[in-house]
C-alpha cells in the first residue's frame, strides 16, 4: 500500500454524500466494562443486556493482572455466551486465547493483528483502535482485522483523549470498505446521532450505560432511538 499520511489524503467532510450506501446492517450497542468491578457486576451486567440488544461486551480492566481478570471474567463469559453477546478481551490476545473470548480488541501497542490471527484462529474476532487514522484503519484492514475502532468523538473520563476525529471518517470508511467501524470515546444517548447517521456499525458506549441515574437497563435502552433512526439506503 502507497504509504500516504493522513494529512496528504485530506478528507472531505461531504465525501460519503457523493456515493449510493450499499446494505449494512442498522447501527448496534458494543458496550465497555466500567474500569473497576465488584462481585455484584454480573447482575449489573445482565441489566444491561435486558435494556435492549447489546450485540458485543469488552472485558476491559487496565489496573488488574490476567490471571485476577480471568476470574473476573468467568460468569461474565458465561452470561454473555448465555445472551447470545460476543465476549471481547481488552488488549490481551494471549488472555483472550487463555479464556476462548470471543474477540480481543488491540491498541496500536498490543501486538499485530497478524500475530493474533496466528494465535487465536480464524473465528476469534480481533479489533484495532485506529485512532482518527485513515491510515492505521487501512493498515489494520489489510494485516486482518474483523473490525477498525476510530475515536474519541467526545470528551471521556474512561481513559486519556489524545485524538479526536470528525465524524465524516465514519462515511468515508463505510463508503469505500465493507469491513465494520467502532466509534467510541464519550458517547451518550444524546450526542450519538451524528455518529450514527455519518455511518457507524457500532457504537461504543460504557459510563452511559454504567453511571445512568436508573442503571445500566435504562442506559441502554436510551439507546433505541438513535440505533433507530437511521434511514435504510436505497436498494
Amino acid at each position: 500500500m502507497t504509504d500516504f499520511t493522513d494529512e496528504e489524503l485530506a478528507l472531505d467532510p461531504q465525501f460519503a454524500d457523493q456515493f449510493a450506501q450499499g446494505f449494512r446492517p442498522a447501527c448496534q450497542l458494543y458496550l465497555i466494562s466500567p474500569p473497576a468491578i465488584d462481585t455484584g457486576f454480573v447482575d449489573r451486567l445482565a441489566a444491561a443486556f435486558d435494556g435492549g440488544g447489546v450485540a458485543a461486551f469488552q472485558l476491559r480492566l487496565k489496573d488488574l493482572d490476567d490471571d485476577a481478570i480471568a476470574h473476573e471474567a468467568e460468569a461474565l463469559q458465561r452470561l454473555c455466551a448465555d445472551r447470545e453477546v460476543a465476549f471481547i478481551i481488552n488488549d490481551s490476545m494471549t488472555l483472550a486465547k487463555r479464556l476462548g473470548a470471543d474477540g480481543v480488541h488491540l491498541g496500536q501497542g498490543d501486538g499485530d493483528p497478524r500475530e493474533a490471527r496466528a494465535l487465536l484462529g480464524p473465528k476469534v474476532q480481533i479489533g484495532i483502535t485506529c485512532h482518527d487514522s485513515r491510515h492505521l484503519a487501512m493498515e489494520a484492514g489489510e494485516a486482518g482485522a474483523d473490525y477498525v475502532a476510530f475515536g474519541a468523538f467526545y470528551p471521556t473520563t474512561t481513559k486519556e483523549t489524545l485524538y479526536q476525529p470528525d465524524p465524516s471518517i465514519l462515511g468515508w470508511w463505510t463508503t469505500l470498505f465493507e469491513l465494520p467501524c467502532v466509534a467510541i470515546g464519550g458517547i451518550t444517548a444524546d450526542n450519538a446521532a451524528p455518529l450514527v447517521a455519518a455511518g457507524a456499525d457500532f457504537l461504543a458506549v460504557s459510563s452511559a450505560v454504567w453511571n445512568h441515574p436508573l442503571g445500566p437497563q435504562a442506559g441502554v435502552a436510551a439507546f433505541a432511538e438513535v440505533l433507530a433512526s437511521k434511514p435504510p439506503p436505497p436498494r
